[in-house]
């Protein structure tokens, strides 16, 4: 019966072994799992925020893009709105002699560099004497007594006209306040 208690107590200590070996096995099994998972999750989560931060990227120089191609032509506009005031001037001065040529021609002309300008996306700035004077909008030369009481704090006259590139102000138009 000695035998058999050794042999009962052998065969409990060799399967207490094999079982405390196979946990541990196991227990490795499960954490090395565990840590690749983790380390999918991570590198998920960083090719998410790659993805997001390219496609932020794309979105942002598509915007500048654009943004270049409106306002791509702003110096030479910029520079041709003084020509655009002297067409301006002398039509305005020579408009009682209709019947010149001259006058026939640089109205034509006239005519076409607006037609030109405005289908590059250049827009004549709206103020009209009576306005709401706006600081962000008009760029006020001088105050004057309004005539009228109902033109205190509005434009009187507008002595050069303001022009708009696209949504952008490329010149403000210059105008007298009344007090």
């Amino acid at each position: 019966m000695a035998t058999e208690d050794n042999t009962q107590e052998m065969d409990d200590t060799q399967v207490a072994q094999t079982a405390e070996e196979t946990t541990q096995e196991a227990a490795p099994e499960v954490s090395e799992l565990d840590q690749v998972k983790e380390e999918l999750a991570a590198e998920k989560d960083k090719f998410l925020r790659l993805f997001a931060e390219f496609e932020n990227y794309k979105r942002r120089t598509t915007k500048e893009r654009i943004e270049l191609f409106k306002t791509a032509g702003q110096e030479v506009i910029q520079s041709l709105l003084p020509v655009l005031d002297d067409f301006d001037r002398a039509l305005k001065e020579y408009s009682n002699d209709k019947d010149d040529v001259h006058v026939k021609g640089m109205t034509l002309i006239s005519n076409k560099l607006k037609e030109t300008l405005k289908s590059k996306g250049l827009e004549e700035a709206k103020v009209k004497a009576g306005d709401t004077f706006d600081a962000e909008l008009h760029e006020a030369i001088t105050q004057i007594p309004a005539p009228k009481k109902k033109l205190v704090g509005k434009v009187v006259d507008v002595i050069e006209k303001g022009y708009l590139l696209g949504d952008k102000i490329i010149r403000f138009p210059k105008v007298v306040t009344g007090k």
